[in-house]
């Protein structure tokens, strides 16, 4: 069971190094690419300068002890002390120089790599289908991508810039120690880059499922701060503040714990990794000091010795570093290639043509839908909204009256029947054209947290100053936004917060106006205002809805009155239709649901005149009396 988990492990670590091979090495940019090179190129450079060092070292020790002999390998003008002192020296600013130029030349294939895995997963959410967004969490998902794409340059730096040369930089100085000194000295260097690199691995293995369990718990923590700073009226209305608190510090508690794991597990893991290389240096500093007590090797060797495994220790740190990070790192990126991996539920056919719109005629054929299987929503929907007419939807909550606009767009895909628009199927035509031809006035309208020209302009990014505010004064909030200090740069708020429910519908109003489609569904538009602002609202659908077709899914009844054909709904299957007239005359569901809301909307009314008459007569009680 272990040796399988091992190897699922290995096989996923194996599937996300292939994922971001194209970024660390981008096809598409030659630039970059030799960057790479010439990166590697005086990375190899600062190698080769990087083992003179010692050697330098060792030169400038026996010059001073008295024994140095020149060689053919050193020349005439260094055998001085004083200047391979200062040659020692100039070898490591030379090779620090080198080692910043290689991260300088790198810095942008690294930043490339993040910014272009960063957009595909944007792309990617977007493409999505509404049922994958609604059934996960914002905070966690931005908390995802938040850190894959900083693990993302961990891994490309660390795999290109640090793990070929550590490699190296472990066989030069093994060929040196085994050429030099003798087989002695290389089995015990060998025997501790062994002993050292097993024990890193294991152990960051170990601290792997530590870091897991921080994450989930900083994705949780996080997820339930955003959900209830979202809501923060919510939380208001309710005075459940404590009880938020409460949640959020339950999720920083797991991850204070995890946390604190990590750090503890780091510290034994530094302290192994110490023990190990000490042992290992000890036992080779005892045999080169024995060999200068009996003359077979000078001082300078005892330096040079210790000075090659001083710099051994750094790869052989970056050994357990890199591992570390680089497996952190694939976790945290784990979770968006996770995200890359989820397929599209509604996806263009490869032969999908452009929307070719003649009159704008949509027609539902026996549709059938469900979100899930065992509770089907829509049982064999049949009906036409004709060129240019209006047909509203109506019916009791759940009866299937939003999911109609749902399909329409094509956030989902019916599992029978079909969606025709001037006979064309949409699912034979590519979506980007599909969702350009209609236009959306919803019942809860979000706003950007942006200016309120921004939100207009949305529904046209391409429109100018005067179609922008001209869009406006046709939805009839201009005069309200030119009282603004600010006008039309003032900020909206997060979701509109600083607009009332009816400002915000004219926004949308607006934006639909500027967008021109020649389709239009109006999903409960009015449900949620007042009944003066659904008034004054329902002149701007109006002009809005003029000469398009038009589905209107309706709540109140008395916005459809003036519908070329009103289709009940009930049970997922159509229990009515006719014009408003026909419809009272039969005496069915439709004329009760009308009773219902009329009879609502005059004790409303009554409610209303009753306190207007008792405002006026507390005003009129209130007046000083009248002298004589």
């Amino acid at each position: 069971m272990a040796n399988k988990t091992v190897s699922d492990e290995s096989g996923k670590t194996l599937q996300t190094i292939r994922n971001l091979w194209p970024y660390m090495w981008p096809m598409e940019r030659p630039d970059l690419r030799m960057r790479v090179v010439w990166a590697s190129v005086y990375l190899i450079i600062s190698k080769v300068v990087l083992i003179l060092v010692p050697y330098f070292f060792k030169w400038a020790t026996n010059a001073l002890n008295g024994k140095f002999e020149a060689s053919d390998l050193v020349p005439a003008l260094l055998v001085g002390p004083l200047m391979l002192v200062a040659a020692y020296n100039a070898a490591r600013i030379v090779q620090a120089g080198l080692n910043q130029l290689r991260d300088a030349l790198f810095a942008s294939v690294g930043q490339y790599a993040v910014r272009k895995l960063a957009y595909k997963t944007f792309i990617h959410m977007h493409e999505l289908s509404l049922r994958f967004h609604v059934e996960r969490r914002t905070g966690g998902l931005s908390r995802i991508i938040e850190r894959g794409t900083k693990g993302i340059e961990t891994i490309v730096r660390f795999t290109i810039l640090n793990t070929a040369p550590t490699i190296i930089e472990f066989l030069m100085t093994a060929v040196i120690f085994a050429v030099t000194y003798g087989m002695s000295y290389l089995a015990v260097v060998v025997a501790t880059v062994w002993l050292y690199t097993w024990f890193t691995v294991r152990a960051s293995d170990w601290r792997i499922g530590i870091r897991r369990d921080m994450n989930a718990s900083d994705t949780d923590a996080n997820s339930k701060a955003i959900d209830s700073l979202l809501n923060y009226e919510t939380v208001k209305y309710f005075g459940n503040e404590n009880m938020e608190a409460g949640r959020f510090d339950a999720a920083m508690a797991r991850y204070e714990i995890s946390a604190t794991r990590i750090w503890t597990s780091l510290g034994w893991l530094n302290f192994g990794q110490a023990v190990i290389f000490g042992i290992g240096m000890a036992v080779m500093m005892i045999m080169s000091g024995r060999e200068v007590i009996a003359g077979t090797q000078t001082l300078g060797d005892f330096v040079f010795i210790n000075a090659m495994l001083m710099q051994l220790s750094v790869p052989l740190n970056f050994i357990g570093f890199i591992y570390r990070e680089v497996r952190q790192g694939l976790t945290d990126i784990e979770q968006m290639f996770d995200l890359l991996d989820v397929e599209q539920e509604v996806m263009d056919r490869p032969d999908a043509k452009p929307l070719v719109i003649d009159r704008g005629a949509v027609r539902f054929d026996n549709v059938q839908f469900a979100y899930d299987p065992k509770r089907p929503i829509l049982k064999g929907v049949s009906f036409e909204v004709p060129a240019g007419k209006t047909v509203a939807i109506v019916g009791p909550s759940g009866a299937g009256k939003s999911t109609l606009s749902r399909l329409l767009f094509r956030f989902y895909d019916i599992q029978k029947g079909s969606i025709t628009i001037d006979g064309q199927d949409i699912r034979d035509v590519t979506q980007d054209s599909l969702r350009s031809a209609i236009g959306m006035v919803p019942q809860d309208t979000v706003l950007f947290n942006d200016t309120i020209a921004y939100n207009i302009r949305y529904g046209r990014i391409t429109s100018t100053e005067a179609e922008m505010r001209n869009a406006a004064e046709l939805a009839q909030i201009g005069p309200f936004i030119e009282t603004l200090p600010e006008g039309y740069d003032a900020m909206v708020g997060e979701r509109g917060l600083k607009l009332s429910g009816g400002e915000k519908q004219r926004v949308a109003i607006a934006r639909t106006i500027l967008k021109a489609p020649p389709i239009l569904i109006l999903d409960e538009a009015t449900s949620a205002l007042d009944s003066a602002t659904e008034h004054e609202i329902q002149s701007a659908l109006d002009l809005v809805s003029r000469n398009r077709t038009t589905l209107v899914i309706a709540h109140r009844l008395s916005t459809i009155i003036g519908a070329d054909d009103i289709i009940v709904l009930k049970d997922g299957v159509i229990a009515e239709r006719g014009t408003h007239a026909k419809l009272l005359a039969k005496r069915g569901l439709y004329a009760s649901m009308w009773n219902r809301q009329r009879e609502a909307t005059e004790a409303e009314e009554r409610l209303r005149r009753v306190q207007e008459e008792d405002d006026l007569g507390v005003i009129v009680r209130g007046k000083p009396a009248m002298p004589a």
